[in-house]
């Protein structure tokens, strides 16, 4: 008989007790699968007398996540607590250090300390495994680092943040503010009192960061990921995209280029017939673009307790099983060095809105301006807005005009030159809008 796997787990929040749950209620068919039981055999949390609905008699209690690590007793340190830094750190390390496997739902502290760590897994033999840290129930990383080991990647993208997909495809469906969507979705739990970290873009670049490792063979670096949230993105671009074939997201993409990788996240637009504008509400996706076949497309839940908790338990099986896996899929010596691609060295397509002043010559001067930078427009589409018009039908004088633009491939540093230039010409009101687009 096999031993069982002995598990310590720390941090019973909403995915530890989902875990502890999962663990308890599929006891047999894990058993079945592993060749071995796994058993639950000690604790640590906040708050050790907090009631919660969970079998944990005969569980013992460790005084924290360092005592927990370095418990004799247990096979497995399975991290829940969160943070990038301490304690989560310390106790991850102790656990590899003392030759234990690990399992960490902790996209920050991967984001942050992920090459450390994962050199202590290689050094004394544990697993180091990460699955539930992007895309929750979505199996991305597994995915890139073994289904596709013989694979060259070229692109990997995704929506990676729930809250910000529930914000767009609610102004997007019902024509309704960024502020009332984002009261919405705090109301709702599926944004935080301080929504600052996801509508910036911060926790879709942790994630980037970790995917774009798996996929490149970088080093995993948050700083080289250049970063835009959705706040700018108003219901006026959401209609002009569905009118223009398009939808918006809030888009991570690592894509290799010929300077090198190129990491971003930003609000992008995406065509309707691609699978990633099928994507709504709280749901994450990733497509990998590899040589040689198909796009591929992962869609699930990215975020919940019971979905995280299955990601967090396939890992805790493949320790059971005996798999170790490199946690980058490389030996991080063998990980190269990146930094941040200069987004002026960006290449694509690009939407522009402008606000264009009711002056002679206005669209030649904005026309004359994009030439001298060399842009070609795809297409064209001015439109009067509410209230441009008198009542016996006449524009009215002085009302801005929108102008929405859509240009072939061209450079980012192109598009600002071009728009600083119609700015000084005083053509137009306010700041111009601009959306990268990103072609299936």
């Amino acid at each position: 008989m096999v031993a069982p796997l002995k598990l310590g787990i720390a941090g019973l929040g909403t995915v530890g007790a989902a875990v502890v749950t999962m663990i308890e209620q599929r006891a047999d068919v894990l058993s079945a699968r592993c060749g071995r039981d796994i058993k639950v055999v000690a604790v640590t949390a906040r708050s050790k007398t907090k009631r919660r609905d969970l079998g944990l008699d005969g569980v013992s209690w460790a005084k924290d996540a360092l005592a927990l690590a370095n418990d004799p007793e247990i096979d497995c340190f399975v991290e829940l607590m969160g943070g990038s830094d301490e304690p989560a750190l310390s106790a991850i390390s102790a656990a590899l250090a003392n030759g234990k496997s690990v399992v960490s739902a902790n996209k920050a502290l991967i984001a942050k300390h992920g090459l450390k760590l994962a050199a202590l897994a290689e050094k004394h033999g544990g697993a180091f495994n990460f699955e539930a840290a992007v895309g929750a129930a979505i199996p991305v990383v597994k995915t890139l680092r073994e289904g596709l080991t013989g694979t060259d990647i070229d692109r990997v993208y995704g929506i990676l943040n729930g809250t910000c997909n529930y914000i767009l495809t609610r102004m997007e469906q019902e024509g309704l503010s960024f502020e009332a969507c984002l009261a919405d979705a705090q109301r709702l739990g599926y944004a935080e009192a301080d929504p600052s970290f996801d509508i910036d873009g911060h926790d879709t670049a942790q994630k980037l960061s970790i995917l774009a490792s798996l996929a490149f063979g970088i080093k995993v670096s948050q700083s080289a990921v250049s970063v835009e949230g959705i706040t700018s993105i108003s219901p006026a671009d959401l209609r002009a995209a569905a009118e223009l074939g398009f939808r918006v997201k809030l888009l991570g993409v690592a894509v290799r280029t010929k300077t090198g990788i190129e990491q971003r996240v930003h609000p992008t637009m995406v065509p309707k017939s691609s699978s990633i504008a099928q994507v709504m509400g709280v749901t994450n996706a990733v497509t990998i673009d590899g040589v040689g076949m198909p796009p591929i497309t992962l869609v699930g839940p990215g975020a919940g307790g019971p979905a995280t908790a299955s990601a967090v338990v396939a890992d805790i099986a493949d320790v059971a099983r005996g798999i170790r896996a490199l946690p980058f899929g490389r030996p991080v010596a063998k990980l190269e060095a990146t930094k941040k691609a200069p987004m002026e060295h960006h290449e694509g397509g690009y939407y522009i809105r402008l606000m264009a002043r009711d002056l002679a010559g206005t669209a030649a001067t904005i026309a004359t301006r994009l030439a001298e930078q060399q842009i070609s427009i795809e297409s064209i589409v001015q439109r009067h807005p509410d209230g441009a018009f008198e009542a016996d039908g006449q524009p009215r004088k002085s009302s801005p005009v929108p102008v929405i633009l859509i240009t072939y491939a061209t450079s980012e540093d192109a598009v600002r030159r071009a728009l600083q230039a119609v700015q000084r010409d005083k053509v137009i009101s306010g700041k111009p809008q601009v959306i990268r687009i990103e072609k299936n």
